[in-house]
């Protein structure tokens, strides 16, 4: 690694922000002009700058599933199907296969060119579908045995407009194989609108300070992004560390679920790290393999987890990590035919929840428990018609989720879009969920007593009860992990409580449902949904006796769970009980010894 000494750090924060800027100004378009609820309300979808040698440049606030890995390998197979690219060129690209992360996100890719023809910088918008054109009204479905049964239109880095013009072949094939054709035409159109807009972004800054200012630029923040992670390593001490996440068991799938084993290598002096990913099952019949995309991401988001938050994630930084895969491993590179439809979610969030909390047993103060898995029913992809006109619809929708980890100084984010995977996703708002759709929301709330207990400690499960309204039904397509396997603690902490699905019926009977499922809810019928909670950190004998009877007061956890889990005596007008605590926290210490 080469410092650049002679670089003006102000210059450089400048450019990075103006660069970031642009991202910014690409996702703007996307969230205002989406046509459906997945963009405009959830926010899934990412825009991102990478060079022209196809390396992460800029991506501002993105999904980070989306853009760590992938937009680099997907601007490589643009090119290798594509060596003669000219202004005015944009690609329809979502195969996992060839670097997207799943057939459900699709995105399109601009080439950035020079008034000579050079090809100087890639821009992509990327936006998860409400529909695919999957066998099922579903984009994860969990059960396809393969590609086929899965039943999405793949497209691997397919010219979709010459000379800024749609080409009508591919836009009439996905019109005719996704069930709301308007709906996407309309997403369609924000992505070209977000990528355009990147593209004439960097064209116009490229006019005002030189492409090979930009060139240089882009050299010196890869350069100062290493440094910095070089910095973040050497403060983590150098060994080796292994965890397993399992995942519940699926159609498809072991009967003891799927283990997922990481392995941890820092080497502090060095300022490197690796995550050896190789020694797991091969390639599943069913939905949930991880996409090459989505094995390093996810990989690398439980390394972000763990380290200084500020370190810029570009491919500088990226350097120093390196990840070891295998090719034909469900969490691994994967082969065709093999479904990688979920792949943005469940194995992913196994594989960061294995990095992060290996990470942990390293040293206490650095990692994070394990996070709660996705995806409850509360954010499953609804599907039918209108009882008003008859109308179809498809969405996903995010009624409510939890699952943050307890970290080493600080206790959960609460509402963590499954270990950071989904970082930027928002929660939905009931009321236009309801204008929308033909359902309605009858509760959304936290459950008491459900956290992962610790020093510091995870997230409460959320509780979401939905059912359709209006006399028509409603279908529900969902993966809920964690019902079997919930999340972990670590360096002593205690494990969150674990996800459930239920369908509520007319006569107020509830029926327990599969983790993995299409349900179809009658008029009379409701869906109950039940997140995980997210895993503890430390010993929960350590937390603060004023922070538990802060849980307590806020009806976070009962007196009882105080006493019996944090050791903490909780007083009846809801004091701290500091003898009763001290001894109880004594009988702790003494067995200790």
């Amino acid at each position: 690694m080469t410092a650049q000494k002679d670089t003006d750090g102000a210059k450089l924060a400048i450019m990075s922000n103006r660069l970031e800027g642009i991202s910014r100004k690409m996702a703007n378009t996307l969230l205002r002009t989406g046509r459906s609820g997945v963009l405009n309300l959830a926010r899934d979808f990412s825009c991102c700058i990478v060079t022209a040698d196809h390396q992460l440049l800029a991506s501002a606030e993105s999904l980070p599933i989306h853009v760590l890995s992938g937009p680099d390998m997907m601007a490589r197979s643009m090119v290798q199907f594509h060596p003669k690219l000219k202004r005015g060129d944009a690609f329809l690209h979502n195969s996992p296969y060839h670097g997207c992360s799943h057939p459900a996100d699709h995105t399109l890719l601009v080439p950035v060119m020079d008034d000579a023809g050079r090809h100087r910088f890639t821009v992509l918008a990327k936006a998860h579908q409400a529909d695919c054109g999957n066998s099922q009204p579903t984009t994860y479905l969990g059960s396809a045995k393969d590609i086929y049964e899965e039943g999405a239109l793949i497209f691997p880095a397919v010219k979709i407009q010459d000379d800024y013009r749609n080409i009508d072949d591919i836009i009439r094939m996905c019109r005719m194989r996704i069930r709301v054709p308007e709906q996407w035409w309309g997403d369609y159109l924000a992505m070209v609108g977000a990528a355009r807009i990147g593209e004439r972004e960097l064209m116009a800054l490229a006019a005002e300070v030189g492409w090979d200012a930009l060139e240089a630029h882009t050299k010196a923040w890869f350069d100062y992004s290493e440094e910095r992670m070089v910095k973040a390593l050497k403060q983590i001490p150098s060994g080796t560390a292994e965890w397993t996440s399992t995942h519940d068991h699926f159609p498809g799938t072991p009967e003891t679920g799927i283990p997922v084993n990481v392995k941890v290598q820092v080497d502090a002096e060095a300022g490197r790290i690796e995550v050896d990913m190789t020694d797991n099952l091969d390639n599943l019949p069913c939905g949930l393999n991880l996409s090459e995309a989505c094995a390093r991401t996810s990989a690398m988001v439980g390394i972000y987890n763990s380290i200084d938050h500020t370190v810029p994630k570009n491919a500088g930084a990226h350097r120093r990590i390196s990840i070891k895969l295998r090719e034909g491993c469900v969490v691994g590179i994967p082969k065709h035919p093999y479904s990688c439809s979920v792949a943005t979610t469940n194995l992913a969030d196994r594989v960061a929840n294995s990095v992060q909390a290996a990470m942990a047993e390293l040293r206490d103060g650095i990692g994070l428990a394990e996070c709660g898995a996705i995806i409850p029913p509360s954010c499953g992809v609804i599907s039918g018609k209108d009882p008003k006109d008859g109308s179809a619809y498809v969405n996903q929708v995010f009624l409510g989720f939890t699952g943050g980890a307890g970290g080493p100084t600080q206790d959960a984010w609460l509402t963590l879009g499954h270990v950071g995977n989904a970082g930027l996703c928002y929660q939905d708002s009931v009321e236009l969920d309801e204008q929308r759709h033909p359902i309605m929301i009858y509760r959304r709330e936290m459950m008491a007593d459900s956290e992962g207990a610790g020093r510091t400690k995870g997230a409460a499960r959320a509780y979401v009860e939905y059912g359709p309204f209006g006399g028509g039904t409603l279908e529900i397509g969902y993966v809920s992990d964690g019902a079997t396997n919930a999340a972990k603690g670590t360096r002593g902490g205690g494990t969150g409580g674990p996800a459930e699905q239920y369908r509520a019926k007319a006569d107020g009977s509830r029926e327990p449902l599969p983790g993995c499922a299409q349900v179809v809810l009658q008029p009379d019928e409701r869906m109950i949904s039940i997140s995980c909670g997210g895993g503890g950190y430390g010993p929960p004998h350590e937390r603060a006796p004023e922070k538990v009877l802060h849980d307590v007061r806020e009806k976070w956890i009962s007196r009882e769970r105080a006493r019996d889990i944090y050791l903490v005596a909780i007083t009846h007008d809801l004091k701290v009980d500091q003898a009763a605590t001290a001894e109880l926290r004594a009988k702790v210490a003494q067995a200790a010894e």
